[in-house]
């Protein structure tokens, strides 16, 4: 007899008991790539080009389809086939983002059905659970049967998992009684029908009971083979017949999602629908006079509404799909800080969201100090059994610099007093374990303590990415050369906002620090012979002389002196460096160097995004403009002209494309949020909200329009309407509507 369980009033048997039958996965014809990506808030999916997910593992190796939440993969196997063959695509998008569209036809059937004669049109979306409908019409002149299945199977592996964690032991696959009848699979009910609903089912190490529960509609099927529901159709000529399911998430009997599942798929649509339409309607809106350039703009603005998920019940940027689809510090607050002048909402939440979790103690397991902002936040199976330390994981030596300029740079955007209010005590917290962290070296430095934790934690975070000149990786603790930067930048600005606190003596403090550590940074950082920047100090204070994109971060920042700005961006955009679509993470004349290295030779939009504002902030306008149209260029290559989170860095060649990084995250946070990063440096805007001002100096439009739009821009309570015209080199500006009293001024 079986081993029956019961939990939460359910009766489960272990699956391996429950003698469920195979159904053999089909042989594919070329779309088994990985490239229709969904996602909403908290949920994500992965199928080929077709929507499926033909099993979780291949020869051993688990593969990175599926659909997620909380970290961990709830499905594993969606196949759908055609009398056990898979169909032949015709079509399919995701460009929508929350939902997929599939056309396909039957593969030929010997002696029975002509390929291509069969018309099947999958549609999915997801809305707080996975919703899928088949609409299958015969397109034959004479009555035709068929069998249609759909498989499915769930793993419920964590994220970490399929990242190639290894893992002790796991929990058990749990078979649900309520499947079947007398613990046979496939068995009628009662009444002789089939079930309405399968389950899947998995108890955790942690004692959690997750859940798969698929509800069919519309017809249920005609049999169940184990996980695979089997429906067999007899059409009439042009008869069309629709099935479809509704996937519900489940956590010990609780939604596992935040957001609330719909009863249809068309309720799931029209609900997405709304909630972008009311997102849409707040932001601000940027078109141009190139469909081009829209299209790149519209998947910008698409990915950074479905980024958003909501951590402690606001919403912040997660960092990306697949594998960074949750709460980041770093990267959360760069995104934030990028579309400000999208929709600073974002700004205000991320920060919130980031003081709710700050440091409160000294933990070495989670690389946790007191005041200090997290780097990633981990909901799943290994990370509550203590198998990881991200819950959250405080490896990160930028975050809370990056937090406090945020900090300030929102309230410049918004005049946002009670939220700077609110944060106050949290800022001092941040600063107080930047002053802790200066006292040793008089640097930032970060050295890993847990044993799980990471070796690098600076942006460029790989094992392998922080090397000398010799291509050898050099020794920890190291102070890399951007973080000194963000902390220089940190107190130079809440030095402003101490004074707003009545706190002079803290501005005075923070000022006299800043000054302090610039001189010192100028110092032993600074590489007279290369004219140049160290990326970092070594474990001894010795100066790492590889040329890399990192001082290029420190240059709207204030802390380069300026008879050296213009030998740094020279080696910035040296052939070494610039590709052509971008500026490499490292020199191609490095040992180390990679074009298809993580971050030793690739290209980030968002490192050439933030060396972009710097240039422009100091007056080298050509340059920056150079790289911007870099960007942009490699972005019109792209599937649905989204930036990757990197693409590899070989050089740009007359009529060639970019090189794409085979597992990039798409779409990424911080890679969408360059494109408004990069045309708030085009513009030039400088707001000043408390001031109630906004400066634009010098506007520059990039050489593939010639005229923008902004509408409903936010500046402090005012809302505006700004249009730019390019003539030949110069682009001029006008207010073509203000609701507000904020004073605009224009500057040549």
């Amino acid at each position: 007899m079986p081993d029956i369980l019961e939990i939460n009033g359910q009766r489960y048997i272990p699956a391996e008991q429950a003698s469920l039958p195979d159904w053999p996965v089909a042989a594919t014809d070329g779309y088994s790539q990985p490239i229709l990506t969904l996602k909403d808030n908290d949920l994500f999916l992965m199928t080929d080009l077709v929507g499926n997910i033909s099993g979780s593992r291949n020869d051993d190796a688990i593969t990175n389809l599926g659909l997620f939440c909380q970290d961990t993969r709830f499905l594993s196997r969606l196949e759908l086939q055609f009398e056990r063959r898979s169909p032949i695509l015709l079509s399919s998008t995701a460009r929508s983002g929350f939902t997929l569209s599939a056309l396909c036809a039957n593969p030929h059937i010997e002696d029975h059905i002509r390929a291509e004669t069969i018309g099947i049109q999958r549609e999915m979306v997801l809305n707080g659970g996975l919703f899928e409908e088949l609409t299958i019409t015969n397109y034959r002149t004479r009555p035709t049967s068929f069998e249609i299945s759909l498989s499915f199977g769930s793993d419920f592996v964590d994220l970490f998992e399929i990242r190639g964690k290894q893992r002790p032991q796991r929990g058990e696959l749990m078979w649900a009684l309520a499947n079947q009848q007398d613990g046979a699979s496939g068995q009628q009910q009662g009444d002789g029908s089939f079930p309405h609903t399968l389950t899947l089912a998995y108890q955790g190490e942690d004692g959690a009971l997750r859940e798969s529960r698929i509800e069919f509609a519309h017809r249920r099927p005609d049999r169940l083979e184990g996980t695979t529901a089997v429906w067999q159709l007899d059409l009439e000529p042009h008869e069309t017949v629709l099935l479809g399911y509704r996937l519900n998430l489940l956590v010990d009997g609780s939604p596992a999602s935040t957001v609330s599942l719909s009863t249809t798929l068309m309720q799931a649509k029209a609900s997405e629908a709304m909630e972008e339409q009311d997102w849409d309607s707040r932001v601000t809106r940027i078109r141009s006079d190139s469909r081009s350039f829209n299209q790149l703009i519209e998947q910008a603005e698409k990915d950074i509404y479905l980024l958003r998920q909501t951590f402690d019940g606001r919403k912040a940027l997660s960092a990306g799909v697949p594998w960074f689809a949750t709460l980041f510090g770093r990267d959360s607050i760069i995104a934030a800080s990028q579309t400000l002048i999208l929709d600073p909402t974002i700004a205000c939440e991320t920060l919130a969201i980031l003081a709710h979790y700050q440091g409160q103690e000294f933990n070495d397991w989670r690389d946790e100090e007191p005041g200090k902002i997290l780097h990633e936040l981990r909901l799943g199976e290994m990370a509550r059994c203590n198998e990881v330390p991200h819950t959250p994981y405080y490896g990160t030596v930028d975050a809370t610099p990056l937090w406090l300029m945020l900090y300030a740079e929102y309230y410049e955007w918004t005049h946002d007093r009670d939220t700077l209010d609110r944060l106050w005590e949290n800022a001092l917290a941040a600063m107080a374990w930047i002053d802790r962290s200066l006292e040793e070296t008089g640097y930032l430095t970060y050295q890993r303590r847990s044993p799980q934790g990471l070796p690098n934690q600076g942006w460029k975070d790989s094992d392998d990415c922080h090397v000398d000149a010799k291509g050898q990786l050099i020794d920890t603790p190291i102070a890399l050369c951007e973080p000194q930067a963000y902390a220089y930048a940190a107190k130079m600005r809440l030095s402003a906002i101490a004074r707003l606190q009545q706190r002079a003596d803290l501005a005075d403090q923070w000022q006299d620090d800043a000054r302090a550590l610039k001189q010192r940074f100028n110092r032993d950082f600074w590489m007279p012979e290369a004219g140049y920047y160290a990326f970092a100090l070594d474990g001894t204070g010795r100066p790492a002389r590889s040329i890399t994109s990192n001082p290029g971060h420190c240059l709207y920042l204030d802390i380069l002196p300026e008879d050296r700005i213009q030998s740094v961006a020279e080696r910035l955009q040296a052939p070494d460096m610039f590709s052509g679509w971008g500026i490499r993470t490292l020199s191609s004349r490095s040992p180390a160097y990679n074009p298809m290295g993580y971050h030793v030779g690739s290209v980030w939009p968002h490192d050439n995004s933030l060396i972009a504002i710097g240039l422009r902030s100091l007056g080298l306008v050509d340059q920056a403009m150079e790289i911007a149209q870099g960007i942009f260029d490699m972005t019109f290559e792209q599937p649905y002209y989204r930036p990757p989170e990197l693409f590899c860095g070989h050089e740009r060649t007359p009529g060639g494309s970019p090189i794409r990084y085979p597992v990039a995250c798409s779409p990424q946070a911080w890679a969408s949020g360059s494109i408004f990063q990069l045309l708030q440096m085009s513009l030039n805007l400088v707001p000043h909200a408390p001031q109630n001002t906004l400066l634009i100096n010098n506007p520059t439009l990039p050489k593939s329009i010639s005229c923008l739009m902004l509408e409903n821009l936010r500046v402090g309570s005012t809302i505006l309407d700004l249009e730019f015209e390019r003539s030949e080199d110069i682009t001029a500006c006008r207010v073509v509507k203000k609701r507000g009293n904020l004073r605009v001024v224009i500057e040549a």
